[in-house]
């Protein structure tokens, strides 16, 4: 395969270069290659190549919610935004605890479009009580674990699982929310949920976690990833921890860059997200913290509901949204950064955080996997959900203009999309 006529920009810099491809490896990289003996080419003209997007954190449901999406289908939606790597969150039903779950999950993915690493539960049913047999999943080349959806409560049990993961080379990634303050919650607590007659989540109830784990982190001396940060004072403190030399990465969702929660005004439980939408200013302030490194990447939060689930009241809906085709777009449209910045946040960043830099995110050179994307960045297009590959249609961005599209994403050597269009 022949990737000719795009301009290459990876973590060591930009360059206009033909990519040739052979046996799932780089085999050149250079000017006019030669294409002669290349089966395919593809058009990459006007076009940036990039290594391949990879996203921390895709709820792809399976086992246990597959009306809302499969590995399969998840991955063809990653796949088309660009992503040759996603990290599968562990609230699943049964949730990804135990190593046989990791396997089942991993033997889904084997024959998906692009790879699905697994992210692990810190503790068994996610319940906070028992700690998780993490050693079991790590041995199975798990490296992120998380009770995603929920975070661990208990700070003493949360120091015993920093201090078990840092002998086990993982890391912890936590969804930042004390149970006790967002409880009854359903929107972000401000000037709207007043309005709206809507209980709120007040962001002290993100802060206070972030607060006590960069603790823990600095005690136990392990690392620490934090999921979603959507508040001001939560990036403030972590960007203060970075600068006294802590070990944590944090990433954001696309939602809390775009949407404020004045979009709940609709009462359409498409704008129902956890953590909320929150208010203008923390919206500028995870705009500030993209722009300033204090955050590492751009992770979509992918979450798929059944149509029947997202129409209940606000209140009993579940929160979520989808991500994984529109994260790129919507970096690209909204964010005034660098594009070489916004691929650092969607590609190698978030690689290194889930330890998959052996074959994602690394440089396009000779001999490095052949895990790229080739993205327009002048095409214009307007989200419609029904055309998503999701098999839910929960997107907050229906009837949206975008600027940038994926052209075509390579994995393993193997266009799985092809001029906008999925392969397999």
């Amino acid at each position: 395969m022949l990737i000719r006529g795009g301009t290459v920009i990876d973590a060591s810099g930009k360059r206009v270069a033909d990519v040739l491809i052979r046996g799932g490896v780089i085999e050149a990289v250079g000017l006019d290659l030669d294409d002669g003996s290349a089966l395919e080419v593809l058009d990459a003209s006007g076009c940036i190549v990039s290594p391949g997007l990879v996203d921390l954190h895709s709820h792809l449901r399976q086992p246990g919610k597959e009306e809302a999406e499969t590995v399969e289908t998840g991955a063809r939606a990653a796949a088309l935004g660009g992503y040759t790597a996603v990290v599968a969150m562990p609230n699943t039903d049964p949730p990804i605890d135990s190593a046989a779950v990791v396997r089942q999950v991993l033997d889904l993915g084997a024959s998906a479009c692009c790879e699905v690493a697994v992210a692990g539960a810190i503790t068994l049913r996610r319940e906070g009580k028992l700690l998780a047999p993490m050693a079991e999943m790590a041995a199975l080349g798990v490296r992120l674990f998380t009770d995603d959806g929920t975070g661990v409560q208990d700070a003493r049990l949360m120091r015993r699982a920093l201090e078990y993961a840092s002998g086990l080379g993982v890391t912890l990634a936590q969804h930042c929310e004390d149970a006790s303050l967002a409880a009854g919650g359903h929107m972000h607590e401000g000037e709207w949920s007043s309005r709206l007659g809507i209980p709120g989540i007040p962001s002290e109830a993100e802060d206070l976690m972030v607060m006590r784990d960069l603790a823990l982190s600095r005690l136990t001396g392990a690392p620490m990833h934090f999921l979603h940060l959507s508040t001001a004072s939560s990036l403030d403190m972590v960007r203060q921890a970075k600068r006294a030399g802590a070990r944590v990465t944090a990433e954001v969702a696309p939602h809390h860059f775009t949407l404020t929660d004045a979009a709940v005004a609709s009462y359409d439980t498409v704008f129902k997200v956890n953590p909320p939408l929150r208010s203008a200013a923390d919206v500028a302030a995870v705009k500030a913290a993209l722009a300033d490194g204090t955050v590492d990447a751009i992770a979509t939060d992918h979450a798929p509901h059944a149509q029947e689930d997202k129409e209940a009241p606000f209140d009993q809906a579940p929160p979520g949204m989808l991500g994984l085709e529109t994260a790129l777009a919507l970096a690209l449209t909204e964010l005034d950064l660098p594009t070489e910045r916004i691929l650092a946040l969607l590609s190698w960043q978030p690689a290194a955080i889930a330890g998959l830099t052996a074959r994602h995110g690394g440089p396009v050179v000779a001999g490095a996997s052949a895990n790229l994307c080739v993205i327009d960045l002048a095409a214009t297009w307007v989200v419609e959900p029904s055309r998503l590959a999701s098999r839910s249609r929960n997107c907050p961005y229906a009837g949206r203009k975008l600027t940038g599209r994926v052209r075509h994403t390579i994995v393993a050597g193997e266009a799985v999309v092809r001029d906008g269009e999925a392969m397999r």
